[in-house]
């Protein structure tokens, strides 16, 4: 239930008004979708996904990070392209020892295991809210990196008179795929399938059309061999290690993507892990040979940058000139970019709603964000997605170049945190695994390689956008230890008032008969079994002596994002909710009291707690519903988005249809 208890039953939905009316129904369904069955043990099987489709809706972040990152990379060595061809190579090997590494953390943290999980569990909590706050940022950029990117490909096509238009189409983008997503994960991801094959098929013909035509290959060869000599005369051994280091880390955006597959693994079928690591292979070997590609091909066709073009679509269109449906090809390379970065944006819908619910269960965030809607979507965090990215776009106007710089500084900070923290773990542990030095050589040269990536980024780019980054992640780190404090501080005064009632019936009483419907029945809305639900019980007998025959305890399990992980997830929920009631029931039979109870399960409090009402009154005609709350001496905005206005919520539905309910204060100072 939705009053103030432990973060499993403090995930009531968002105050709804009552809403009965068909057209509203119909249009809500109309634009998200009908609700799913709970009922149905098979829900999850049907919702996860295979490895197929978690590479195109979780991989199509790291693929599409080869529209931004390899160019980046490539611009940086300004005259010095005779570097390129050792760039690609040490991008395709970074690529693939982040991408091992994280197929390590996907066999020790099988149900996720994404940068918040990781440094949690081995850095401690307080490095766990870092690195989930640098996620979540991360993730916000994801969406605003990948969108303003497809607007730079996609308005590469169109005349300079209707790029003032570029912003407005991002801004529809980001909206259209917040709606997308409160549908649900599997509906958004096959529906953009066509697309993500289309971008492979068009950029596989790319690089390899362009390695074959190269206009010429011993030309190239021979300037990048003397481009070689010539840069060791004039920079030196040092200052071209320099130089390249420093393009290589302002690359970074390339490896953007690679964390998503891991902090995925609760959408994935079963057998999670094998999934996992599968479409890992896909995502990695796809990334690899794309990001290097392209760069090798921008060396072999002398490409440079020019204003208002990407470096992809100089490179197409020079390949194409001249040659049937040239234009065609052109259009359908850039089209397919274009659309590959907003199924990019996707990986900020699927994973970044899934971090704040993480920390939302662990009080780290608002309870609010771990609730799923009636599509079992994680609709409060969309939201939150959607409008940040929103405010980043608009903030930024779309610049690449800057929304860049500002990604991927919180995404290798998540790298490092969780590269250092498995690379500890494994020295730590070296005593009980007999081939530690191959894993922890893994991690150690993953941390070391991120690590130097985050701090060339944050040196170069701090003025840049880099330190916009730092302080919007170091707030929210802020807020977070406040909302946890807040919560903390909360519990522990609850668990006092559950001390002082927990041994208010220790003498049992004559067990009484069964509960009478005839006669004046309380029923009591409660959540896992505490201080305040007893606290409400003995109240109603102090406020009404003599008045009440019977209690009816109703509660909702309630299916918050931390508990729909699996095939058995709705039944352990039953059981525990069930578990809950029992204690009640039994406290009040041991008070002399007939007692009884009424269960409820699904993803709206509200909605489900006025369906139990309807059935409790149906079978118990003299009945009045209570319900507790917890009151604050000096309430104000921040409590009420801390804690969900569940019991209001019922109560002001039960008033309009004519039923009786009382809200027990239990007052905090």
């Amino acid at each position: 239930m939705g009053v103030e208890v432990p973060p499993s039953s403090d995930a009531g939905m968002d105050e709804l008004p009552p809403d009965k009316s068909t057209s509203g129904i119909r249009l809500r369904r109309l634009l998200f979708g009908r609700p799913h069955d709970l009922g149905d043990r098979s829900i999850f099987h049907r919702l996860s996904l295979i490895p197929f489709l978690a590479w195109i809706g979780l991989g199509a972040d790291g693929l599409s990070s080869s529209s931004y990152g390899p160019e980046e990379a490539f611009r940086t060595l300004g005259e010095h392209k005779y570097l390129a061809i050792a760039l690609a190579m040490m991008m395709a090997g970074t690529i693939f020892v982040i991408s091992a590494a994280y197929s390590r953390i996907i066999e020790q943290f099988p149900h996720g295991g994404g940068g918040y999980v990781v440094a949690t569990k081995l850095l401690g909590e307080r490095a766990g809210a870092v690195s989930g706050c640098a996620l979540l940022v991360d993730y916000i950029l994801t969406i605003t990196t990948s969108i303003a990117a497809a607007g730079d490909a996609l308005f590469s096509l169109v005349p300079e008179p209707y790029l003032h238009w570029k912003l407005l189409f991002e801004v529809v983008c980001i909206v259209a795929l917040v709606t997308l997503n409160i549908r649900g994960v599997k509906e958004s991801v096959t529906a953009l399938a066509p697309i993500f094959l289309l971008f492979l098929f068009t950029h596989a013909v790319l690089i390899i059309g362009c390695l074959v035509k190269a206009p010429s290959l011993g030309e190239t060869v021979h300037q990048t061999t003397t481009g070689f000599q010539a840069g060791l005369g004039t920079l030196g051994a040092g200052g071209m290690f320099l130089l390249f280091i420093h393009a290589y880390s302002l690359g970074g955006g390339t490896y953007t993507g690679i964390e998503a597959v891991s902090n995925g693994l609760p959408i994935m079928r079963e057998p999670r892990v094998r999934t996992a690591r599968r479409t890992m292979i896909y995502m990695a070997t796809s990334l690899a040979v794309t990001a290097s590609g392209l760069i090798v091909c921008y060396l072999l066709w002398n490409i440079s940058y020019v204003p208002g073009k990407t470096m992809n679509a100089l490179l197409v269109g020079r390949l194409t000139a001249g040659r049937t449906f040239g234009e065609v090809f052109v259009f359908l390379t850039l089209v397919s970019e274009g659309a590959l970065l907003v199924v990019a944006a996707q990986t900020g819908f699927l994973d970044g709603p899934r971090v704040i619910a993480n920390m939302a269960v662990d009080s780290w965030m608002p309870h609010r964000f771990s609730a799923l809607s009636e599509r079992l979507t994680t609709h409060n965090g969309i939201a939150l997605m959607g409008t940040a990215s929103l405010a980043a776009l608009l903030y930024t106007g779309g610049d690449i170049r800057s929304l860049v710089v500002m990604y991927s500084i919180n995404v290798f900070l998540t790298f490092s945190l969780s590269l250092f923290g498995m690379a500890r773990s494994w020295f730590q542990t070296r005593k009980d695994r007999p081939r530690w030095k191959r894993r922890f050589s893994l991690f150690l040269l993953g941390f070391v390689l991120c690590a130097t990536i985050l701090g060339i980024t944050v040196f170069e780019k701090f003025l840049e956008g880099g330190w916009i980054t730092l302080t919007v992640t170091g707030c929210l780190v802020v807020v977070c230890f406040l909302i946890r404090r807040h919560y903390r501080a909360l519990y522990a005064r609850l668990a006092r008032l559950y001390q002082q009632l927990e041994h208010v019936a220790d003498v049992p009483q004559k067990p009484p008969g069964p509960p009478d419907a005839t006669k004046p029945t309380a029923a009591i809305l409660v959540g896992n079994y505490g201080g305040l639900g007893i606290h409400t019980m003995l109240n109603v007998f102090r406020v009404f002596p003599g008045h009440f025959h019977n209690i009816v305890f109703l509660s909702v399990g309630v299916v918050d994002s931390g508990g729909f992980k699996g095939d058995d997830a709705i039944h352990a929920l039953t059981q525990s909710t069930e578990e809950a009631l029992a204690k009640y029931v039994d406290l009040a039979r041991r008070l002399g009291i007939p007692a009884t109870f009424r269960m409820g399960v699904g993803t709206d409090a509200v909605e489900e707690a006025d369906k139990l009402c309807d059935d409790v009154l149906r079978e118990f005609p003299r009945t009045t519903f209570f319900a507790g709350k917890v009151l604050f001496e000096r309430e104000n905005w921040i409590h009420r988005l801390l804690h969900n206005e569940t019991a209001v919520a019922i109560q002001r539905r039960l008033h309009w249809a004519g039923k009786m309910m009382v809200i027990i204060p239990a007052r905090v100072r």
